[in-house]
């Protein structure tokens, strides 16, 4: 298989081409988590993948808690559909608090001084509250809790990672937070073998193919749990080697790729950029140039896939009346790039319910 044809059947597993999702939850189902660091492009990069949605609709899901935002997997945002969120912190949350022990100690919050931070939020959000961060941060200054400098980031990260807090939706512009046993109905049985073999086979249908390693780096699990689902699974996935890697797949992807064509602009924490590690671009000759702008503050960091392929890197700027979008291509494009590229600016200006406008450079 070709780095090319590899690429092509990610882009077709993570549904950036062929049929879209209807609504945010199935998005975010299909992929069990999306990585949410960065909210308005984060949101994009579902309603690129569906079928009509508008950026209101990923505020309303949010709002409703049909998909939450919160710390899952790796130590960063993710979106999970609500029935997945339960057994899904039970399986990643013990590990994550783990890599955050040396931090925890560093700032001074140790077992009890987070207990007593997570009592008091728990109270002030008790009875369907939302709240800012900022009204969070008053409620622990009232209850005389020290929440200066990175402190109050790791007290609210510590709330996600033990199921207590969660999204609770939008309070103008600034996000809010929510008791989960609010809007997450509790969790069944946790069987850790279960959640290994029902995570593993959701990240290979929704990335594959993939390495042992890129699962690791997604997930934040050790290359040995994954090896452990992997086996569980038995004949349902599958293994080929290309360029000296060993790529799993769900046994059922076996249906040669159809060509990916025109432009698609990835945000820069997109799923098919973020969910791999050691075969993030594989075979692909804008893998080199791509690194190097991601060094470069001075160029966007935002992926634009071009038939297929890296063909540069593009950002937005939200304005009050229009969306322009800065692009820097790699190659002089042709009249049929040029064409894709203002269909692709367009179907972004859809989904925000904007004017875009298109400002094309060389890389």
């Amino acid at each position: 298989m070709s780095g090319l044809g590899i690429t092509r059947r990610r882009m077709r597993n993570t549904r950036l081409t062929g049929t879209g999702f209807s609504s945010p939850e199935e998005a975010v189902g299909w992929h069990l988590a999306m990585q949410a660091q960065d909210y308005g492009p984060a949101k994009w990069s579902i309603g690129q993948r569906s079928k009509g949605l508008m950026d209101a609709d990923l505020d309303e899901a949010l709002a409703a808690g049909s998909i939450v935002r919160t710390h899952v997997l790796r130590p960063t945002w993710h979106f999970v559909a609500r029935d997945d969120l339960r057994w899904l912190l039970a399986l990643s949350g013990p590990r994550v608090q783990q890599g955050n022990a040396g931090r925890y100690r560093e700032l001074g919050l140790d077992a009890r001084t987070r207990a007593r931070a997570e009592k008091v939020i728990v109270s002030a959000l008790e009875g369907g509250n939302r709240l800012t961060r900022r009204e969070i941060a008053a409620v622990l200054d009232d209850s005389g809790i020290d929440r200066s400098g990175q402190r109050m980031p790791y007290f609210l990260s510590h709330c996600e990672l033990e199921a207590v807090i969660g999204s609770g939706g939008l309070a103008g512009k600034q996000q809010t937070y929510a008791l989960l046993d609010e809007r997450v109905p509790a969790g069944g049985r946790f069987d850790r073998d279960d959640a290994l073999v029902e995570l593993v086979r959701r990240y290979l249908t929704s990335h594959g193919p993939a390495t042992v390693k890129d699962m690791s780096w997604w997930s934040g699990l050790t290359m040995a749990d994954l090896r452990r689902g992997l086996e569980l699974l038995g004949e349902e996935v599958r293994s080929e080697e290309a360029d000296g890697m060993v790529l799993w797949s769900i046994a059922s992807d076996d249906s040669p790729p159809s060509a990916a064509r025109g432009v698609q602009l990835l945000q820069t924490y997109d799923e098919l950029v973020v969910g791999y590690t050691e075969s993030r671009f594989m075979g692909d000759s804008g893998a080199e140039k791509a690194r190097a702008a991601w060094s470069d503050r001075t160029y966007p960091s935002g992926v634009l896939l071009l038939n297929g392929r890296i063909g540069g890197h593009w950002r937005r700027t939200i304005e009050r009346t229009e969306v322009p979008i800065e692009v820097h291509l790699y190659q002089k494009p042709k009249l049929a790039d040029t064409k894709a590229l203002g269909a692709a600016a367009a179907r972004l200006g859809r989904f925000l319910g904007m004017s875009v406008t298109l400002d094309v450079r060389r890389f």
